[in-house]
Order: structure tokens, then sequence, then C-alpha cells
């Protein structure tokens, strides 16, 4: 056997090809091994938040269009990636040319790390405060765990792991639920509240905009669906990643996060004071809780952010990294991370890298969708680097501009809750009117 064929026998993540017939896996256990993003702290906190800011039935009508908006996409583009087989990266070479697209990769990787950097960040204070060890020993045990589990492969471990852990998650916030109403009563006003001054009529549209800036969970379907069999296709489009999951993803955790805000009496609204409070209402339980909840969302965190930091240093450097030594390195900078105390700017990065990302989704579904690339490339899909030109004008141009777009208005205050739909419609309209006068060579380059 060859060196390459040895390298690519041994890459079960398979990051620099697509995933072959043989790397496919059977419905339930990817079902099981996705699954693990549904059970986020953070999810909690975003409906809280947002039934405080517009009234309870804004916030869930707003899930509820959520549910079905994220449901539909990654409906679409779960299918393209089971029949193409790609990474989020090798796709993005389509669209942006071999160099444009190591910013997706960067993007991908920083983005899936910052999330990983705050579940931790949730798992070591409710550690520390249990236990009365140092934040610096939790959030050491917590990233050496968190990297740990993600050694074993998509195929091989993670979808084992995570469907053990989702009962636990589903009954453990039943539970909570209702212990908490056996504690402070039932909150009879929770599905009429509105903040003071009462509801904007639009705050159902504000809500759905909001989740929008989590639309990096496109990126984990295009990178996660391609292990599904292309037979399972229908299964994993309507369910592993359509409108269920993101019913228990959203509308699930959020009626949950919604419930215990109105209960739980709190100093503001966070992350760290919902756990904490999970801890003080359920002693031990809310500790295991809380672990079984981020440790499973924490593997798909850990696990894209170390397979695409591979990506990304192999592109830049041409350096091939193992994935031990790239997820060391992943938890390493974790750790820093956690520990410098720069969440204020993690969340400002976030803001600015949720517009890149929406834009992404805008010129992937255009490019899946369009008649226009069919008819012209016969649909065709180039790897090789020796014959994908560095740039691509028509998707960089869509994507940049779509980006340069939504953060303009993002700072303009009295628009800035529609950044994300207007990043979005730009991508796509900009991007599917440029392949109309896109040049053959933008797409397959040097072949004569």
């Amino acid at each position: 056997m060859t060196n390459k064929n040895q390298s690519e026998a041994t890459d079960l993540d398979f990051s620099e090809r697509p995933v072959p017939s043989e790397g496919r896996m059977p419905k339930i256990n990817l079902m099981m091994a996705f699954w693990a993003v549904c059970s986020a702290i953070f999810y909690m906190v975003v409906a809280a938040a947002m039934a405080r800011t517009y009234g309870t039935a804004n916030a869930l009508i707003g899930i509820v269009l959520t549910v079905i908006a994220y449901g539909v996409i990654n409906g679409v583009i779960s299918r393209y990636s089971m029949k193409t087989g790609l990474t989020v990266a090798l796709f993005s070479k389509v669209l942006f040319g071999h160099f444009g697209a190591v910013v997706a990769t960067l993007i991908f990787f920083a983005t899936a790390l910052y999330y990983a950097v705050f579940e931790g960040y949730v798992m070591a204070l409710v550690l520390a405060e249990w236990s009365n060890m140092s934040m610096a020993v939790a959030t050491a045990i917590v990233v050496i765990l968190g990297v740990a589990l993600i050694f074993g492969s998509v195929q091989h471990w993670l979808d084992k792991f995570n469907g053990v852990l989702l009962p636990v998650y589903v009954i453990g916030m039943l539970i909570a639920v209702g212990m908490a109403v056996a504690e402070f009563g039932y909150p009879s006003g929770w599905l009429t509240r509105v903040p003071e001054g009462g509801a904007s009529p639009w705050g159902w549209l504000h809500t759905f905009a909001y989740y929008m800036g989590v639309w990096v969970l496109m990126m984990f379907t295009f990178d996660y669906a391609r292990f599904g069999q292309e037979k399972d296709a229908a299964f994993h489009s309507r369910i592993t990643f359509g409108i269920p999951f993101y019913a228990m993803t959203f509308l699930f955790s959020g009626i949950v996060g919604i419930l215990l805000d109105s209960m739980i009496p709190t100093d503001g609204l966070s992350e760290a004071s919902i756990v904490l409070g999970l801890l003080e209402l359920m002693g031990v339980g809310g500790l295991l809780l809380v672990w079984v909840t981020q440790s499973r969302i924490n593997t798909a965190n850990f696990y894209l952010a170390t397979v695409n930091f591979e990506s990304f240093i192999r592109k830049v450097t041409g350096v091939k990294m193992s994935k031990v030594v790239a997820g060391c390195m992943i938890g390493v900078i974790a750790y820093v991370l956690m520990m410098a105390d720069v969440f204020s700017y993690i969340l400002q990065a976030l803001a600015y890298q949720g517009v890149f990302v929406v834009a992404w989704v805008g010129v992937a579904l255009a490019h899946i969708l369009s008649r226009t690339y069919q008819d012209r490339f016969n649909g065709h899909v180039e790897l090789n680097n020796d014959y994908i030109p560095a740039f691509n004008p028509c998707g960089l141009v869509a994507w940049g501009g779509a980006a340069f777009t939504g953060i303009v208005i993002m700072n303009i205050p009295a628009i800035a809750g529609f950044s994300a739909p207007a990043t979005f419609l730009f991508a796509y309209v900009i991007y599917e009117l440029g392949l109309r006068f896109a040049k053959e060579e933008w797409y397959v380059a040097g072949l004569k």
C-alpha cells in the first residue's frame, strides 16, 4: 500500500476527500452523533432572553418559524452533502476558489472553537462551584475530557456516546422543570408575559432574525451529513437534520429555558445564571445534568473545530497535522481563552462572524438550488487544485458583498435587527445573478 493510500485508509474523518461509500454510517448512528448539537444551555438562554425582550408569545412564534426555516434549509443542504460527500472546506473551494475557501474554513473552525469555549466554561463553572476546586483546575479537566472524547471519530464513538446521553438530557430537563415548579410554584402568567412598556408587534420577526445568528449549524449539518448513506437521504433530510431536530434544539430547549427563567430567581440572565440556578435547585443532579448537556454539544464543537483547524493549517502551510496534534492544540487555545476572560470580545467576534456565516449559507444554497449552474456547468464539482482557480469572482463578490452589507446594517441601530435577513437575501440573489455571467474558468481552470 502506498503512503497516500495508507494515509487515506486511516483518515476516518475524510477531511481532504469526499466520504466514500464504505465511510458512510447507518442512519440511526448518524442521527445520534448529530443530535449531540441539540442540548446546549445556550439555546435555553437565548429563548429566555427573547421572551424577556419581546414577550413570551412573540418569542415562541419566532422560534416556531425558526424551526421551520432551519428544517427546510438543512434538508436541502443535507441532501447535497450526502450526494457529494463533501466537507464545508471542499465545497467552499467550488464556491470561492481554492484560496478563497481558506477564509471559510477559518471562520468555521473559529466559530466552533468559540462555542466550545462558551459551553466548556459553563461546565468548568458548575464543577468549580460544586467542588470548591479552582477555576484553573476545573477548566483543565473540562478541556482534557472534551478533547479526549473526539479522538474516536464520528463513526466509531460519538454516535454511541451521544445516543446514550440523549434520554438523560430530555428526562433531566423535565425533572428540572418539575423541581422548579415544586420549589417556586407554577408561573401561571409565563405565556402572556411581556416586557415593561408592552411587546413590540414585530417581536416575533426580531426573534427569528436573532436566531439567524446561529446559522453556523448549517455548516455543522454539511460536515455531518456527508457521512449519511444516499439511500437514507429522505430520513436524514426530514428527521436527522430536519424539523424534528430543530423542534428539540430550539422549541423544547426554549420552553424549558423560558419556564426556568420565569421561576428561578437570578441576578440577570446568562448561561452562568441558569447553570448555577440548576445547581442550587438540584444539587449533584444539577451538576450531572449540566455536564451531560454540555458534554454532548461540546463533542460536536471540539470535533468540528479540530478537523477544520487541520484543514486550515494544511491549506496555509502545506503541513498535514494529525488529528491528535490538532485536537490538543485546539484544547490549549480553548483553555487559554477560557482563563483569559475574553468573553465580551468573543461575543463581538461571533456577531461579525455570524454575518459571514449567513452570507456563506446564502451562496451555498443558491449554488445547490441553481438551475443556472446545472445548465451552464452540468453540476460539475471539481476538487483538484490543479484545475481550480485561486479565486472565484462569482462566489467571492456575493459572499463579500453580502457580509459587507450585513455589517453596515448591523451598525445602524434602527435596522440592526434585520442585518441577517438582508445578508442572506443579498448573497443568494447576487450569486444566482452572477452565475448567468460567470466564466467557465472561474470554476474549472486549466482544462483544454
